[in-house]
């Protein structure tokens, strides 16, 4: 196993954290408005049931499933092809590379971008939402976002000891 070069710890430290930071200033964003309708006090029971509900949901079925299980090990999987293979213009644009959102097969990038474009979608629609149900479902966004950064951190030291995840790269001729 050869030594690994400091452009490879570059690449693969650039596409991970500039997707973490995307993640982080979601998360900061977002945790204001989650936790006012906590923290004003404006939450009936049944509120307070479907806050929970919906954090409990969010978590396994967006941080485990979709996140932990999916997107990181992809993510992970293509920052460390992309640092075992870097080009300039790829490595400077690693986030995006890692985000499937250019140098991908069709499948790859068809979801990426229409992935893009829902998420955009809902955060305009999301806006207008009133408290408290904007703060639930803020809730359950926060806690599966922040799952998924933990499980990105967690695969990303595990791919620099050595171990990369086994995920589809979805890269072009595949």
């Amino acid at each position: 196993m050869r030594a690994k070069s400091a452009v490879f710890y570059l690449t693969f430290c650039w596409g991970l954290v500039g997707v973490l930071a995307l993640f982080a200033r979601a998360i900061v964003r977002l945790t204001p408005y989650a936790w006012q309708p906590i923290a004003d006090g404006s939450l009936a029971p049944l509120h307070v049931a479907l806050y929970v509900a919906w954090v409990a949901f969010n978590a396994y079925s967006e941080g485990y499933r979709a996140f932990q299980k999916s997107f990181c090990p992809r993510v992970v999987g293509r920052a460390y092809h992309l640092a075992q293979n870097p080009r300039p213009l790829f490595a400077l644009l690693a986030p995006f590379y890692c985000l499937s959102l250019f140098h991908a097969n069709r499948r790859g990038l068809t979801v990426a971008w229409v992935m893009l474009a829902i998420i955009a979608l809902l955060i305009g629609l999301l806006r207008i939402t009133p408290q408290p149900w904007r703060g639930i479902i803020d809730g359950g966004v926060v806690v599966a976002l922040a799952w998924g950064m933990l499980a990105m951190i967690v695969m990303g030291a595990r791919a620099l000891a050595g171990t990369p995840p086994r995920a589809k790269l979805n890269l072009p001729g595949t």
